[in-house]
């Protein structure tokens, strides 16, 4: 299926509302794409699916690095909408080589401050700056 092409910072707000979904229901993927696809009447971006399930393929992992970086906060104490924030730029700090890490940390700051509160934002980019200090994609 060749789906249309969206604006990443459109598809990375796709990404963290399935993936905050996903984390509040445990309802499965395919259903949380069809009832996004259905609620904005557009089909998903490739690149929302890829972020997705890489963040939900390697989640332990992602969080294990929150619990590391965040001092106090260890992800399962986030609220659920930072939390999948913090995946997704960390999924693509870790995992994807083509996205500079200023990008992925500039979006999910964004995402946070837009979303959540300011507060977030700087827990946000405090978490990530820590984890990209210490080494980008692992590709």
């Amino acid at each position: 299926m060749n789906l249309p092409s969206t604006s990443r910072r459109q598809a990375r707000r796709d990404a963290m509302v399935l993936l905050y979904q996903h984390d509040l229901t445990g309802n499965p993927v395919a259903e949380l794409y069809n009832n996004l696809e259905t609620d904005e009447g557009r089909e998903l971006d490739i690149f929302t699916r890829e972020e997705v399930a890489g963040v939900l393929s390697r989640r332990d992992e992602i969080d294990g690095l929150i619990d590391e970086s965040a001092k106090g906060w260890p992800a399962h104490r986030l609220a659920a909408l930072e939390r999948n924030i913090m995946r997704l730029a960390i999924f693509e700090l870790r995992f994807r080589d083509d996205i500079p890490a200023e990008v992925s940390i500039d979006e999910a700051v964004e995402l946070a401050k837009r979303f959540c509160s300011q507060e977030a934002g700087a827990l946000v980019n405090g978490v990530l700056g820590n984890i990209a200090g210490e080494g980008g994609a692992e590709k």
